[in-house]
């Protein structure tokens, strides 16, 4: 069901339970009672505006959901959505650039909600190098892009262990945003070759902290690992979803070998 189809009151107590809360604990958290809570989730009482933007707050909502539980209520939304290539989002394209750039001579991706490709450094023709035309027609979809066998999916050494990360990370996100978007794509990796077991030893080459990305090249094998950067103080839908992903050398030959292709 579209959750815009939804009964306010129905969805608050979605996202409630889906943050693991009883109505007493969120009820106390929000300092309400949990009498007016339950009359919100049952639709004997209508949230105001001002309720109804607490509630989400506290839950965590993402700022795209938020605004579905406002027309729920009737309200108008209250969060913009600004597209990227739009007058209004040139010094936020900017900024994002200029921390793109920084990452030289290593890879760096930003990316929407979805993983679709939004912009990318010099350093990411390490990765595109040899990939079909028909898997960079735009939108290009990194994940598509990492996991399909004509994609790095041939070229991924450590291919269970780095698919089974994505699906962690993919369901992690699930979790938090229930977006029908990401259900979708999980469905079509899953068809991938590989299936979604890790290989042996995963986790446990860096104490579990991270899984490298180990890419096999002409110069031998590259190691990476990711480190994301998302934009905290965001109040716009566009900026709040987008991620960037660094491509970090793992160990010194990649790090001097990268430093050599990108000279």
């Amino acid at each position: 069901m579209n959750i815009q189809t939804q009964p306010v009151g129905e969805i608050l107590r979605d996202w409630r339970q889906r943050r693991r809360l009883s109505q007493l604990a969120f009820a106390c958290d929000a300092e309400i009672s949990a009498r007016h809570l339950s009359f919100l989730e049952t639709g004997r009482s209508k949230p105001s505006r001002q309720m109804l933007l607490h509630l989400a707050e506290l839950l965590d909502v993402p700022f795209r959901e938020r605004n579905m539980l406002l027309l729920a209520a009737g309200y108008a939304p209250v969060y913009s959505e600004t597209r990227l290539d739009s007058p209004d989002a040139a010094a936020a394209r900017r900024a994002v650039d200029l921390v793109l750039a920084s990452h030289e001579p290593f890879p760096a991706i930003a990316v929407d909600r979805h993983w679709n490709l939004v912009a990318g450094n010099a350093a990411l023709q390490l990765f595109l190098a040899g990939i079909p035309e028909e898997l960079l027609q735009p939108p290009v979809n990194v994940l598509r892009l990492s996991l399909h066998p004509q994609g790095l999916g041939g070229r991924i050494e450590n291919l269970g262990e780095w698919r089974a990360h994505i699906f962690e990370r993919l369901q992690q996100q699930i979790d938090a945003t229930n977006d029908a978007g990401l259900i979708e794509l999980v469905r079509e990796l899953e068809a991938y070759p590989g299936g979604r077991k890790p290989g042996e030893g995963y986790n446990s080459e860096y104490g579990g902290l991270i899984v490298p990305l180990k890419l096999k090249s002409d110069a031998g094998t590259l190691s990476f690992f990711t480190a994301t950067t998302v934009f905290g103080t965001a109040v716009d839908i566009t900026f709040s979803e987008l991620v960037i992903e660094s491509f970090m050398p793992a160990d010194a030959f990649t790090a001097e070998t990268v430093r050599e292709l990108m000279a």
